[in-house]
């Protein structure tokens, strides 16, 4: 009888042109990768993807270590230096040194008017957008996980209902309705007479942008979830008598994590520029509490665009590398969960 041809290099033996099952090229054991894992090891090749995911962390590490940042500098953003030191500044409110004030002292300069240290209200300013930004997204993500899965899974009635919702919201003109709407809610809790504390506002801020902002993740979970509630590992979670709760919990979320990652670092930057925009109106964080938007609705007034245009520098170059990088990781995050994916 033949014995078995040998692999070259003496190698695992080859039986019927095949390896022994469960060996590698090289006789080892094959090591089986999660779909997570391999979206990691794709992740991390993505140079763009890792230096954006570097950069937005470096955002959020600021405005969560701003009031540390503010005790070394020795500095807050609350001291009105206009009359703390008179000297820095002109007549007319305008700091004396040339590009805003910038010196060792004020690393940023001064801002006109008031006299705010431009360092200290920026990294706040970072704090208090990223903050209210982040918490309408969780708010919009659990919303539309809730409403999207429910819609898909169980269908008929409830998928009609929610559907109509979607519907009847995404007709609302959300620029439109955030203007029109923050005093109408502001009002709910503060008299009209009263100073209206920064409290109610941010609730106000989130309020109103998840009121809108959940309704396109809600319809692309029920278009997953509708394409998975027939699959055949459904059914046989069906059959073997799991419930609807155990079936969503274990067999749909895990399979829509991908469009549910993806576009939650869509979001994100979305909420940034458009609370920023509502502070920039009026309607949103005002003075003295810092706030992206807030500073550039500072930056629009005569007196800064006529004596101190370098004031617009630092927030408006803080709020494009932030959006810039985080729409690039959310490309990276959509081309590692889905390699054929075209950028």
């Amino acid at each position: 009888m033949t014995s078995p041809p040998k692999a070259e290099g003496g190698g695992t033996p080859v039986v019927g042109g095949e390896r022994e099952p469960g060996k590698g090229p090289e006789g080892g054991q094959v090591e089986g990768r999660s779909p997570g894992r391999l979206m990691w090891i794709r992740f991390k090749r993505d140079r763009v993807g890792v230096v954006s995911a570097f950069v937005v962390g470096f955002f959020f590490l600021i405005g969560l270590l701003a009031p540390l940042i503010s005790k070394v500098y020795g500095k807050d953003p609350f001291t009105v230096y206009a009359d703390e030191r008179p000297e820095l500044f002109d007549s007319a409110g305008v700091p004396v040194q040339p590009n805003g004030g910038i010196s060792g002292e004020f690393w940023f300069g001064l801002e006109p008017g008031n006299g705010y240290d431009v360092f200290t209200k920026l990294i706040y300013g970072i704090r208090t957008s990223l903050m209210i930004s982040l918490t309408v997204t969780v708010a919009v993500v659990l919303t539309g996980i809730v409403l999207g899965v429910t819609a898909g899974y169980l269908g008929g009635k409830a998928d009609f209902a929610i559907g109509r919702l979607i519907d009847f919201l995404l007709a609302i003109p959300a620029q439109l309705f955030f203007i029109a709407s923050m005093p109408v809610v502001v009002s709910l809790f503060v008299s009209p007479r009263d100073e209206t504390p920064t409290y109610v506002r941010v609730v106000a801020l989130i309020a109103v942008q998840w009121l809108l902002g959940w309704m396109s993740l809600g319809r692309i979970l029920r278009g997953a979830t509708l394409s998975l509630r027939e699959r055949e590992f459904i059914e046989a979670a069906r059959v073997s008598g799991a419930t609807s709760e155990r079936i969503i919990r274990k067999e749909i979320l895990p399979n829509v994590v991908t469009p549910l990652l993806v576009q939650s670092t869509y979001l994100l930057p979305n909420f940034v520029t458009a609370e920023a925009a509502l502070s920039f109106l009026g309607v949103g964080i005002v003075e003295p509490t810092p706030d992206w938007g807030q500073m550039f609705a500072k930056a629009s007034t005569e007196l800064v665009l006529q004596n101190d245009i370098t004031y617009m520098f630092f927030p408006g170059v803080s709020m494009i590398i932030f959006v810039i990088a985080f729409n690039l990781l959310g490309d990276s995050v959509r081309d590692a969960f889905d390699p054929k994916s075209a950028r």
